[in-house]
């Protein structure tokens, strides 16, 4: 299977060999495999697993942590377009462990405000926290 990811932040990953990707949807984590049903669905921020051969025939498996957005399959073609693909190699576990910090005081300030809340603000630190927490879990898994 081919298997296309572009990021808004930094170069896409491509790979003709994929065996299997994981991913979690809105619905769920799914394990994509070839011949898989013709879908489109929504991507949530996770650690992403993706399963591939070398040019030596040998199973490699390749980690990322991804954002939000959207896949679609066709049974030989993966897509997947999103917010945030972090690799291990430009991770910086310091600066993620700080945003998740700010995240979670944000979420609990927002929660317990008795006026008036910014749902939008709350939105976005929920937002960060995710990503934060994907990206720990990749690091979890790499080191």
């Amino acid at each position: 299977m081919e298997l296309k990811i572009l990021s808004f932040e930094w170069e896409s990953f491509v790979n003709k060999n994929v065996v299997s990707v994981t991913l979690l949807t809105w619905v769920g984590e799914i394990t994509i495999l070839e011949n898989h049903v013709p879908l489109m669905t929504y991507v949530e921020p996770s650690t992403l697993y993706i399963d591939y051969k070398d040019e030596n025939n040998v199973l490699i498996r390749d980690d990322f942590a991804v954002g939000r957005w959207v896949v679609e399959i066709d049974g030989k073609k993966i897509k997947i377009l999103t917010d945030m693909l972090t690799d291990i190699a430009d991770l910086d576990v310091e600066e993620v462990r700080r945003a998740k910090m700010n995240a979670e005081k944000l979420m609990l300030k927002y929660k317990w405000k008795t006026d008036k809340m910014d749902m939008a603000k709350f939105l976005e630190a929920e937002e960060q926290l995710l990503r934060s927490i994907a990206q720990l879990k990749l690091y979890d898994i790499k080191k």
